[in-house]
């Protein structure tokens, strides 16, 4: 019995640490007037084992290295870590498909997440405490009246080994799957008909953090699988990598696609206006526009810094003889700090069964902002992985 509450609870909880009360400095269907999200508008494939791309920004505070082996190496030496980086575009409909080896280490989190302006959101989740399963979830409009949405898929090592994980994301579907085999499958339909269902432009969100840091609430903590520590032996400094993504926007079948405009405040995908004129040739980008390199006798890899302020530092730092490591580091310019802290968000469940009780807890990300310019519209998004609000308090056993 008891292990049937726990399998529950951890579905309940998951579905409240994605991101889907992160607050949008621009929300569309609260009848703000918002820029139109640029668009990728076609097929872009990321090697990060390249260096960094010019289709990412560093939240405040990341610091990221890129491993000419391993790819973008988020890295949690302290809980104050919590590397970040978003797409300066949008895809609207769509294939995203990201190759992840995710961080172990109790408390530790990795995330691959999909969100739009108006808090569409599609997620993969990774627990460090868990060496065989990954969470996927999905989120409409912010919404977070009820916790049933997440669910979970058993994965081979997924944190000694790269998989591919793909969302395959139509008006008619979300098709989660690893290593192309479908691990679950969401139809618009069964979404209340398609009421709450993701259909939004979004972007694209990777990211590591620490749930189980000592600001982090109990329930928080729980649901990471303890507390962490970084004392010696404990395998800290905690790793994921991130390899390469591959982007295929089908911008809800208009070729040309240059950007996505809301019309009204609805938040379905048929007010959603898609203003082409540009083109959908299939790119490959491996490098940002401003990149340095570095090299030894037997690996190279590239790197870009992107500073908010002027004082911002360049690190850099080598993971053995045979690999090379740069770094990309982006200064905070808040005052909020990058580990989610406990703050606004909350939520409350009621009893899974009559022997057990989820209490309720509040948890907010930190949120870190940055501008983006891109065909000549300025956009201001967050950055910074959604993860809200959940506590396991107690289970009484019969």
């Amino acid at each position: 019995m008891l292990s049937k509450i726990l399998k529950a609870s951890t579905v309940l909880l998951s579905a409240t640490m994605a991101a889907a009360q992160t607050s949008s400095l621009c929300n569309p269907v609260k009848g703000q007037t918002c820029p139109a999200d640029p668009a990728f508008g076609g097929a872009v494939t990321i090697d990060f084992t390249k260096g960094a791309s010019e289709y990412f920004t560093l939240a405040d505070g990341t610091t990221l290295n890129y491993d000419a082996n391993l790819g973008a190496v988020f890295t949690i030496a302290a809980e104050t870590n919590a590397p970040t980086i978003t797409s300066t575009k949008y895809l609207f409909f769509g294939t995203v498909e990201a190759v992840i080896q995710a961080a172990p280490g109790v408390g530790i989190v990795t995330s691959f997440v999909l969100q739009s302006d108006d808090l569409d959101e599609i997620d993969w989740e990774w627990l460090g405490a868990d060496g065989y399963e990954v969470q996927t979830n999905y989120f409409s409009k912010g919404d977070t009246s009820t916790y049933n949405r997440g669910g979970t898929s058993g994965v081979n090592s997924p944190q000694t080994g790269f998989h591919t994980y793909t969302v395959d994301w139509s008006p008619e579907a979300i098709v989660w799957s690893i290593d192309g085999v479908v691990v679950r499958t969401l139809t618009a339909a069964s979404a209340n008909n398609g009421a709450t269902f993701p259909q939004t432009p979004m972007q694209i969100k990777l990211g590591t953090w620490d749930a189980g840091a000592s600001n982090q609430p109990e329930g928080t903590a729980t649901w990471a699988g303890g507390r962490t520590s970084f004392k010696s032996g404990s395998g800290a400094p905690y790793t994921a990598y991130y390899k390469s993504i591959t982007v295929t926007d089908r911008s809800n079948g208009v070729a040309g696609a240059v950007s996505y405009s809301y019309t009204g405040t609805s938040g379905s995908y048929e007010s959603i206006q898609v203003n082409a004129g540009g083109n959908t040739d299939t790119k490959e980008v491996t490098t940002s526009a401003t990149t340095s390199t570095s090299s030894t006798s037997t690996s190279t890899s590239t790197s870009s810094t992107k500073t908010s302020t002027k004082t911002s530092s360049k690190t850099s730092t080598t993971s053995s003889s045979s690999t090379t490591l740069t770094t990309s580091t982006k200064a905070h310019t808040t005052s909020s700090t990058v580990a989610p802290s406990s703050s606004s968000a909350s939520s409350t469940f009621a009893s899974l069964t009559s022997s057990s009780t989820i209490a309720s807890a509040t948890a907010s990300p930190s949120t870190s902002v940055a501008k983006v310019a891109v065909n000549g519209v300025a956009k201001v998004s967050i950055s910074g992985l959604g993860i809200v609000s959940a506590v396991l308090a107690a289970f009484a056993l019969l």
